[in-house]
């Protein structure tokens, strides 16, 4: 079940807030500019699903946030547990950076740990299947997809090379929880 955990970004002791209620996480987020929304991952994708059927299954999605935003490009991200190079991708979005353009992420399966560093205070967005978050361009940022990675979400974005990360240097994500 989807999660949004705050804590300050002085230090991760006692959490300032945590819910797992998909109205109250929308709220919280997008008073900051986070889109957080639930849809529907309701299609049959099979036990590892290539990104064409991915892509074909939830085209309709990709569509209204092309007619909505004016998006340009989409993509499958998929990882699994398997993966012989998991440890290396999990720690390549482990430090803190940011993007040139939104981050949308739509998660048809799986879940992955989102952590974003706004206004003094680190909000961890725990998505799951069906969860859509976009992080506005420009949000310090980290993503966990835990030791056992199992997740496929849709990325949707303008420009492939606004989708590069750009490392900010700081090591606050070191001091934070991370998936399991």
């Amino acid at each position: 079940m989807s999660a949004l955990t705050i804590f300050t970004d002085k230090e991760a002791g006692e959490p300032l807030f945590h819910s797992r209620d998909a109205e109250a996480i929308r709220e919280k987020l997008n008073a900051q500019g986070v889109r957080f929304e639930r849809w529907q991952a309701d299609r049959d994708l099979g036990a590892n699903p290539d990104a064409e059927t991915v892509i074909k299954a939830y085209q309709h999605a990709i569509d209204r946030l092309v007619a909505e935003k004016g998006y340009q490009s989409w993509d499958v991200i998929s990882m699994r547990a398997d993966n012989p190079q998991k440890a290396v991708m999990r720690e390549k979005f482990l430090n803190e950076h940011t993007h040139g353009e939104d981050e949308v992420r739509f998660f048809v399966e799986g879940a992955g740990l989102f952590c974003l560093h706004l206004d003094g205070h680190v909000y961890q967005v725990l998505c799951e299947k069906n969860d859509l978050i976009s992080v506005p361009a420009g949000t310090p940022h980290w993503f966990d997809m835990g030791s056992e990675p199992h997740f496929t979400a849709i990325r949707i974005f303008d420009n492939p090379e606004g989708w590069i990360a750009q490392f900010t240097g700081d090591d606050i994500a070191q001091g934070y929880p991370r998936l399991a």
